[in-house]
């Protein structure tokens, strides 16, 4: 993957250097991150029928009669063949065709490394290291946009010759959004689009591209001496563009909440006709009708490929961080209840079952040493270092009264970052407990925080009866946990589904959903009749006919079959 990873970036560099675009100005980005993602118009004819005698008339009249017979018609029909379209059975065009596409991309693109048809690129593009839970498949070419013209052109070529687009950006997708289709298609690379186009500290608000790292973001900022950060924290090297089109979140959501539409005043997108739109204005709020910038959230690249944004920042306040020890899931979950109803300053509250800790013994990057029993990590915010303490010795009253045990708190930022990191390194570390020749099987769901301690519990029972190693870490605070199923062959792969596949049901049955954060992509699509109903359902893919009519944009994504098969 070396090789790889050292192809992309040298294209993209000769690129730059070949179109005469110059490297942001607005400061360095760190080498952190990992090379792992028409406007509808309907017309019809206005007839004036001419002023005349009865057989006019009953001419006009025999016209309407036969369009409102047609209209009910229409309107009552059920079938699938008139609802699935674009959503459930596009069509494309033949290998041929696709080459010749593959040949007008290079001769719209030009400039070396552009457009890459390399079997490493192709292979890296259709699998990620990330997720082994769903088979890849390798694209037909990988082009490298730098400009919303690029992609614009990009989407024209796949028009004519009926070429889905899959984009792609940090690949830290974990449900297989980003994988190539059977049958071929163009790969859309936007990681090169990675500029900040102006930051606006006064207004809390920065304009990127969507290539743009959110950890990136935040070392500029902090270089600048601005103080501001953007709060969502999914993976390390995940990209803005790829967390609106998942809706994602990380630690930092109990506070901050998610990537949804109070994060993003705004987004640049081009259109599956090849239109390009932008979704609002900068300004904080509007009620200008509804907010078209929703639409896109978490539609994993169906609707619409994001080229620039405007995302609100946040206050960079003074940190703490604290760890608990619990007897049991019960005892935690029941303290975060309480923590939360009393309105102090959280920003993190993390669950750490025994098995993580056990793996952090082993395997984590500080030399601490914990009870091998659940723990709850806690980060406090607050506007002053008084305030901190406060927070602090609230929450601790809170823990003793619920059993726990054991409280270490950071006496300085250097301890904060350190104890942290136990915490934030949990897919490596849990990776590494399943021992050599290990994979990972990343999955979360999420329900209310007071059905978090069953639902934990009969996945722990669940994990512990199949014979797999399980770690499981929950962002607590807001009910959304993830297990790490560990893995080294087909045949534990197959349980590992199946423990997948139960804790799905159980957090819909509890009120809960089948991702909290991790999107659907092609795990989680066949859940969405059982979550939402077929009348939401049937909404979102109405939207998708009515947007992507041909079914270009990321096919066998999202949407569910029409009639998906239930499990045992």
């Amino acid at each position: 993957m070396a090789g790889t990873s050292w192809t992309k970036w040298r294209a993209l560099a000769v690129r730059r250097n070949a179109s005469g675009i110059a490297r942001d100005a607005n400061g360095p980005r760190s080498s952190h991150k990992m090379f792992m993602g028409r406007r509808l118009q309907s017309t019809a004819a206005e007839v004036t029928p001419k002023a005349g005698g009865w057989g006019t008339y009953s001419l006009v009249g025999g016209c309407l009669l036969s369009g409102l017979v047609g209209y009910q018609l229409a309107s009552n029909t059920k079938s699938e063949d008139v609802k699935r379209n674009a959503a459930d059975s596009p069509k494309f065009r033949s290998p041929e065709d696709f080459r010749k596409a593959i040949d007008e991309l290079k001769a719209t693109f030009p400039s070396e490394g552009a457009v890459s048809t390399n079997p490493d690129d192709l292979q890296a593009h259709g699998f990620s290291a990330a997720n082994t839970y769903h088979k890849g498949v390798p694209h037909s070419v990988v082009v490298y946009p730098l400009s919303t013209e690029d992609v614009v052109k990009i989407v024209k070529i796949a028009n004519k010759f009926l070429m889905p687009i899959v984009a792609y950006s940090g690949a830290t997708s974990l449900e297989g959004q980003f994988i190539g289709r059977q049958g071929g298609g163009i790969c859309v690379d936007v990681s090169g689009m990675d500029k900040i186009i102006a930051i606006h500290e006064s207004d809390s608000d920065i304009v990127c591209q969507p290539g743009a790292g959110w950890m990136d973001i935040n070392e500029t900022l902090k270089e600048k001496g601005i103080p501001l950060f953007f709060p969502i924290d999914p993976a390390p090297s995940a990209t803005v563009g790829e967390m609106l089109s998942t809706g994602c979140s990380g630690t930092n959501a109990v506070r901050y909440g998610t990537a949804k539409g109070e994060w993003f005043l705004n987004a640049t997108i081009v259109l599956p006709s090849g239109e390009v739109i932008k979704t609002r204005q900068r300004s904080r709020k509007s009620s200008a009708g509804f907010d078209v910038t929703k639409l896109f959230i978490g539609a994993e690249g169906t609707l619409g490929i994001v080229t620039e944004l405007t995302i609100r920042l946040a206050p960079v306040l003074p940190t703490t961080v604290a760890i608990a020890q619990f007897p049991d899931v019960r005892k935690a979950t029941e303290a975060v209840e309480e923590i939360l109803n009393k309105g102090v300053g959280i920003q993190c509250i993390e669950l750490c079952d025994a098995a993580f800790m056990d793996a952090t013994n082993l395997y984590g990057p500080s030399a601490r040493k914990y009870a091998v029993t659940d723990h709850l990590f806690f980060k406090f915010q607050g506007p002053t270092q008084t305030s901190l303490k406060e927070t602090a010795r609230i929450v601790q009253e809170v823990v003793k009264k619920h059993g726990g045990g054991k409280w270490m708190q950071a006496k300085d930022e250097e301890e904060a970052a350190d104890m942290w990191n136990d915490r934030k390194n949990a897919h490596y570390t849990g990776i590494m407990y399943g021992g050599q020749g290990c994979k990972g099987i990343a999955t979360d769901v999420c329900v209310p925080v007071s059905k978090l301690p069953d639902l934990v519990y009969e996945t722990q029972k669940d994990i512990e009866n199949s014979g797999l190693k399980g770690p499981i870490v929950g962002h607590a605070g807001d009910g959304n946990f993830h297990s790490l199923l560990l893995v080294k062959n087909e045949e534990e792969m197959a349980v590992a589904r199946d423990v997948v596949h139960r804790m799905v049901e159980r957090a819909i049955a509890l009120d809960g959903t089948c991702t909290g954060e991790h999107g659907v992509g092609i795990g989680k699509r066949d859940y969405l009749y059982e979550e939402l109903g077929e009348g939401t359902v049937g909404l979102m893919k109405t939207i998708k006919n009515a947007i992507d009519p041909k079914g270009l944009f990321n096919p066998g994504k999202l949407y569910p079959d029409p009639k998906p098969s239930k499990r045992d």
